[in-house]
């Protein structure tokens, strides 16, 4: 008999804040415009997606051109006013985007 492995139910979101800037990860929580991301990274500057709807559905067709810093272990977002589920393929291409650093 085959073992069947349970599928997690988080989800890969990619969030904007109203100040904060525009970020992806695994929802953790989500409370009024409180949303706590697991396995999160910033996404600073983009190319090759026209906005951050086409990155939810797509990702980015440049990823040599984007500045995404390293991911981070647990994020806190206060002011978030966008959140949107991402597909399998757009979560597969932001984590080929190198990690960029100064």
């Amino acid at each position: 008999m085959k073992k069947i492995e349970k599928k997690s139910s988080k989800k890969y979101v990619l969030v904007r804040g109203d100040r904060s800037g525009v970020f992806t990860g695994w929802l953790k929580s989500n409370k009024n415009r409180i949303v706590v991301l697991n396995q999160a990274r910033r996404l600073w500057y983009w190319s090759g997606a026209s906005s951050i709807s086409e990155i939810a559905m797509r990702g980015v067709s440049k990823p040599n051109q984007c500045k995404f810093p390293c991911e981070v272990t647990e994020l806190l977002i206060t002011d978030a006013i966008e959140l949107m589920e991402m597909t399998e393929t757009a979560r597969k291409n932001i984590a080929s985007v190198p990690v960029w650093s100064s």
